[in-house]
């Protein structure tokens, strides 16, 4: 790879790490952003039982304005170019965050997630598509897996910001502290301007445009990629609805065991749990260029749905003790999350360069939509239990039930080990 190649990675390896970061802080904040903007008592059960229910509101609201900008964004990178499209998604979406801050009221937070949602899902399909037309065909697995590290490693930022902001330097401020913690958000707008300076256009992307008329979004379901597009829907749906139903109550599910088994250690206990599911992730995302290569890419995606199923049982299910359960998300993460990494290579792989980006956007982004299902449900039914993390283990084994389903469809993935990208 040249020394371009790798300012490319960098560039969109960066602007997905903090994408990641970005769009989950809340996450991390909610236990002390929802009773400040609700006017509750901090630690209270009203507290509690409202915390849950707004993560799994918030993350829902979340996914579909990131659908939003995955469908949108997609578009407009394949019509205008993948440089500024990149641009214009990471300032959006560090501007959005850096609002939140600013909210008085649950409407305001809203509306400010909304806008960096729409930044959010539209980076992932600009990044992808251009790191992949890009590098050399013979390292564009190398590439995507490498691209998407930056995903788990956003996360351990996260977890690391909040834990200094909000449990060192304002641990005694929780009504505002979560306000410092999303004006780190903000970081990402000095990425945007150097990708500005130094990043062109892919030579795929330009022969296409100088050759071929604009592309519409309903071509991707026409005749000759109707079927790609919905077997990559097919796979990043049932990644998307697992993740999603897992690492929104991730951090929850750490603070709930500490204010129950250890009350001096809530915020710890949670960035604990979060780091063992980021950690596994990063593994398991590594494991993509092995697996891809020596099973091609049907056999890898059952081998990674049939250990999420497996991992969530034993984790969730098991009469486990308190800290032994956070560690073991690492085997969580490791299927879970480290399935994630395949996405990035394997749906560039499905479609043309003209339809590269809404290809990819759509079908990455738009089961989003689906997937808001998920963290709605788990807590909607943990708030309406006990509000315990009893409550919330036995809401979590039933997520297995989705990438079990998934690697029953196995046989249907389009296999594309070996070939160039069209």
């Amino acid at each position: 790879m040249t020394r371009y190649q790798w300012l490319v990675l960098a560039a969109a390896w960066f602007g997905w790490g903090f994408d990641v970061f970005d769009a989950l802080l809340f996450n991390f904040v909610a236990p002390n952003t929802v009773p400040a903007l609700l006017d509750l008592e901090h630690g209270s059960r009203a507290a509690r039982d409202a915390t849950v229910l707004w993560t799994g509101v918030l993350s829902s609201i979340l996914l579909v304005g990131w659908a939003a900008g995955g469908v949108l964004f997609g578009w407009y990178a394949d019509r205008f170019g993948r440089r500024r499209a990149l641009f214009v998604t990471v300032a959006l979406y560090a501007v959005g965050t850096a609002l939140c801050a600013a909210a008085t009221s649950m409407g305001q937070l809203i509306a400010f997630r909304v806008l960096a949602s729409l930044g959010i899902g539209g980076e992932w399909a600009v990044g992808a598509a251009l790191v992949a037309e890009t590098v050399p065909e013979n390292r564009r697995v190398f590439a995507g897996t490498l691209l998407y590290t930056a995903s788990p490693l956003g996360l351990l930022l996260a977890g690391a910001v909040n834990y200094q902001v909000a449990g060192v330097w304002f641990a005694h401020d929780p009504a505002n502290s979560w306000r410092y913690v999303f004006l780190c958000g903000l970081a990402p707008v000095v990425l945007a301007f150097l990708v500005r300076l130094f990043i062109h256009e892919p030579e795929a992307w330009t022969r296409a445009r100088a050759t071929e008329p604009p592309p519409s979004p309903r071509e991707l379901f026409a005749p000759r990629v109707r079927r790609a597009t919905l077997i990559g829907f097919l796979v990043s749906v049932s990644g998307l609805l697992t993740w999603w139903a897992c690492n929104a109550f991730v951090p929850l599910l750490g603070a709930w065991l500490a204010a129950e088994h250890a009350p001096d250690s809530v915020e710890r206990w949670k960035t604990l749990a979060a780091n063992a599911f980021n950690v596994g992730g990063l593994v398991g995302a590594l494991a993509a260029v092995p697996l891809a290569h020596w099973l091609g890419r049907r056999a890898m995606f059952a081998a990674y749905f049939l250990w999420s199923a497996l991992a969530i049982l034993v984790v969730f299910g098991l009469d486990l003790a308190p800290l032994t359960r956070l560690y073991l998300l690492f085997l969580v993460g490791l299927g879970v999350y480290g399935i994630f990494s395949t996405y990035v290579f394997y749906l560039p792989e499905l479609f043309p360069s003209r339809l590269r980006a809404s290809g990819a956007g759509f079908c990455y982004n738009i089961g989003r939509v689906i997937a808001a299902a998920g963290p709605l449900a788990v807590g909607i039914v943990t708030s309406r239990a006990d509000g315990s993390s009893a409550a919330l283990l036995a809401t979590m084994v039933w997520v297995a039930v989705i990438p079990l389903a998934a690697a029953a469809l196995a046989p249907c993935i389009i296999e594309t080990r070996g070939q160039n990208l069209q």
